[in-house]
């Protein structure tokens, strides 16, 4: 939590100077070329354009000292608002994905560590790979030719009930599902061949017990790592989903931002997913501690 500040510092200088030296005239595309150069000047001067970087980032920070985001270039709304008003429909999308993602996964990786037939396994591990290797915006289009035009089962886009959310939900959770899948089955495989399993299969423990207690307590650590890191991607605002699927999230914010070089709407989106990531991993951190005594131990123990 202390290095948030530092963190955040550095991460706000580095993005707006990224943002400052992308080439082109910011007032140009606001107010077009055809403007007059007393139209621009006078822009310029209402954004603060005409001033140094230096002079711009510190008028910046002062404004998040405040808990001020600044005004959309366009709309003149305050960016704060307009993501807390998206924000929502984001984390709704979120904890979607992630109750697609997180017994797909785990159920498709005990199998294929369990599995005693390499065709099962093998199944897995290509269904695993493909989640991983096709492109969003590829599986995006497909499940909505499939479900959508060809089936009529969901509505192609927009935001709403569950028959907007089904969709872009299940297209979010693959990628999740498929890194799941392979930690689940590595780490599961490695676990099965450790001495205390073969102990309580010895002292005649049920296989449901074993893979209850002993296997998956065991293999929560790298589980939730892996759900931790997703979860706060997630939040962060799935850019090529949100879009693709007309779902009014951060992440459709953030791209409208950036297609029309809406600065203070960029940097807000920036800093709220800094946060939340970096709120993600702390809460994850803290699991590990509930999960694995041995963590308390050896915190204690320092």
């Amino acid at each position: 939590m202390l290095l948030l500040v530092p963190l955040l510092l550095g991460i706000t200088l580095f993005a707006f100077f990224l943002l400052k030296a992308l080439p082109g005239d910011i007032v140009v595309s606001l107010v077009g070329e055809r403007a007059t150069p007393e139209t621009m000047e006078s822009i310029r001067r209402e954004i603060g354009a005409d001033k140094s970087f230096a002079y711009q980032y510190w008028g910046y920070l002062k404004l998040l000292s405040r808990g001020d985001f600044g005004s959309s270039y366009y709309t003149n709304r305050s960016v704060l608002s307009d993501i807390a008003a998206k924000f929502p429909n984001t984390m709704t999308l979120a904890f979607a994905a992630m109750l697609f993602a997180v017994p797909s996964g785990i159920i498709l990786g005990f199998i294929a560590a369990y599995s005693k037939d390499r065709f099962a396994e093998k199944c897995v591990d290509a269904l695993s790979l493909s989640g991983l290797s096709i492109p969003v915006f590829w599986s995006a289009l497909m499940v909505m030719i499939l479900f959508s035009l060809k089936l009529k089962l969901f509505p192609p886009s927009g935001t709403g009930g569950p028959a907007f959310l089904v969709m872009p939900a299940f297209v979010l959770s693959i990628p999740a599902a498929a890194t799941l899948a392979r930690i689940t089955k590595i780490t599961v495989s490695d676990i099965l061949g450790m001495p205390y399993i073969k102990t309580a299969r010895a002292k005649g423990l049920s296989p449901l017990s074993i893979q209850g207690v002993h296997v998956l307590r065991n293999a929560l650590i790298p589980i939730v790592t892996i759900i931790g890191l997703d979860f706060g991607s997630y939040l962060n605002g799935a850019v090529v989903t949100e879009t693709i699927f007309g779902w009014d999230g951060i992440g459709r914010f953030t791209m409208e931002g950036i297609i029309k070089r809406d600065y203070p709407v960029i940097m807000g989106c920036i800093i709220v997913g800094t946060v939340l990531f970096v709120l993600i991993n702390l809460i994850t951190d803290l699991l590990y501690h509930l999960l694995d005594p041995r963590i308390r131990l050896h915190v204690r123990d320092r």
